[in-house]
């Protein structure tokens, strides 16, 4: 049996680090995600200059975004990395924030403890704990194609 080796080394020169043993254990980082849920990965020794699709020895969902994985390769291409499993972060001094993503294929649910706040630009829409829903822009607009409702113990316009 071939002895396993992790790889971690850094990208250097512009023919990059020689392509990995068959056999070889690298270490990767899970970069994103797309809609069908099939995984991207980056590493080392990668040609493409981007993410490439990997397969997967198990389920591994939205939170591993930016986690380093132990990769392995089929037939030692580097175009075909496996994720044979994710590696433990070092603990934090600092309470993480408490956000909880639930997704499936109808719908996604995030939560929070105090508030939510989607931003782009001058734009936001801000959930509070206490029910307040805020949204904020240099134009708002509201169209329906059927009945617009607004009710509330009082409405003020302008």
């Amino acid at each position: 049996m071939s002895s396993l080796k992790a790889k971690s080394s850094a990208r250097s020169g512009s023919a990059g680090p020689a392509p990995p043993a068959a056999a070889e254990i690298v270490i990767g980082t899970i970069a994103m995600m797309n809609e069908a849920g099939e995984v991207f990965v980056d590493h080392d020794f990668n040609p493409a200059g981007g993410p490439v699709r990997a397969e997967l020895t198990a389920a591994i969902d939205a939170a591993a975004i930016g986690r380093r994985a132990a990769l392995t390769f089929l037939g030692g291409d580097p175009m075909r990395p496996v994720v044979i499993g994710l590696l433990r972060e070092a603990p934090t001094t600092e309470a993480s924030p408490a956000v909880v993503v639930q997704r499936d294929e109808e719908r996604l649910v995030l939560s929070a403890r105090q508030e939510i706040v989607l931003q782009c630009g001058k734009a936001s829409i801000t959930l509070t704990r206490a029910g307040k829903v805020l949204v904020r822009g240099a134009y708002v607009s509201l169209r329906s194609s059927g009945m617009q409702r607004i009710t509330g113990a009082s409405v003020h316009i302008n």
